[in-house]
Order: C-alpha cells, then structure tokens, then sequence
C-alpha cells in the first residue's frame, strides 16, 4: 500500500500564530477572540458532523457541545496541537455516543438540508449539471461507508488533515488510518461508475457545501 498524500490545507484556516494568539486571549477570557475561534472552525466542524450523523438538528446540538466543552477545558489546552484537531476530537466521540443511542438513519440523504457554500473558485464548475450530478453521486457513496472510514475521508479531503493529525482526532494509530483510507476509497471505486471513479477525487468533494 502506498502512503496516503496529503491534501493542501483548506482555505481559511487561521494561521499557526493568529490561532495561538486568539488562544491565549480566550484563555485570559478575552471574548472577541472566543468569538473569533468559533467563527473560523465553526463551519467546516458542522460540515463534519452533519456528514457523519446526516441530520441537520442533531448535527447542530453536536457542534454546539463540542464548542462547549472546549471552550470549558480551554485552560488546559496545550498549543502544541492545532485547535481544529482538539476541536474535531470532541465532536468525533460525541458523534460517536449519538449514534450508539440512535438507530442509524436510512433511505435516500436529503441534500438539499445542507446550509454549506462552495469555494468561489469553482462556484461556476459546482453548479453546472453534470458537477451536480457527480457531487451527489459521490456524496450518496460517502454516506454508505462506515462511520470510521467515512470520517477519514472527510478529514483528508474536506480538512486536509495528514494521517497522523486524523489519528489524533479518530483516537488511533496511523497504520490504521491508513487502511481505513485506502478500504475507502476501494469501496468507493466500487460503488460509482467508471467515469464517477475517476473524476470524484479530482473535484475534492467541491471543498465546502456537501449539497
């Protein structure tokens, strides 16, 4: 197997220092800054668990316990790891418990509940017909796989997370990740189409929205 490339980072991920910076002050109780912290991970965390639990209300109350119980721990968070890593960590195992006490949710995926925008860069591209057609195709085969490989998934391509930031975050080694990557995207290949499967990760899960 070959190792896992990693993605660029995604657009609009504060910078190492501002991010330390807003830390700091939230820890001094600085509430601009808080405010700040919540505004640049508050989007691509809800992208995150709407994916993994695929609804819209449960999905909210998720990311909102998640900000809440980092934000309750922030004096206790060591700046040598990245906030978004720390950040996704929580939302993961609260996705995680939800879904062990929830049955888990079938039939087709409504799109259209998804409140996510599209990188003004390929706005043009996303919404032409066929675009919109390969990202639906796409995002209905990322939801059929499992929790743990979908997850990946989201964080390499959505977040471009390396495999050991993903190992933090999932809570395992990095070997693992990898193969939970590289199953995935076997599956993938198995449930679209030849042309699906050769242009769906060009298109980078169009970056933002997933609908």
């Amino acid at each position: 197997m070959r190792p896992a490339k990693q993605r660029p980072k995604k657009d609009g991920v504060l910078p190492r220092r501002k991010e330390q910076q807003l830390i700091r002050a939230a820890q001094n109780g600085c509430q601009g800054s808080a405010r700040q912290l919540i505004d640049a991970h508050k989007e691509r965390l809800f992208a995150f668990v709407w994916r993994i639990l695929r609804d819209h209300h449960d999905a909210e109350e998720i990311c909102q316990e998640a900000f809440l119980r980092a934000f309750s721990a922030l004096s206790s968070f060591s700046q040598e790891y990245r906030f978004s890593t720390w950040l996704f960590t929580i939302a993961y195992r609260l996705c995680l418990n939800h879904l062990r006490r929830k049955p888990p949710l079938s039939g087709e995926v409504e799109f259209s509940t998804f409140d996510g925008g599209e990188a003004e860069a390929s706005l043009q591209v996303a919404n032409s017909e066929e675009a919109q057609h390969l990202k639906e195709a796409v995002w209905s085969a990322v939801d059929r796989l499992s929790v743990h490989q979908r997850a990946t998934v989201l964080l390499f391509y959505r977040e471009g997370m390396s495999c050991e930031d993903i190992g933090g975050v999932l809570e395992m080694p990095v070997a693992t990740v990898k193969s939970h990557l590289h199953r995935a995207r076997n599956r993938l290949r198995e449930m679209l189409t030849p042309q699906l499967a050769a242009d769906w990760t060009a298109l980078r899960f169009f970056g933002e929205g997933a609908g």
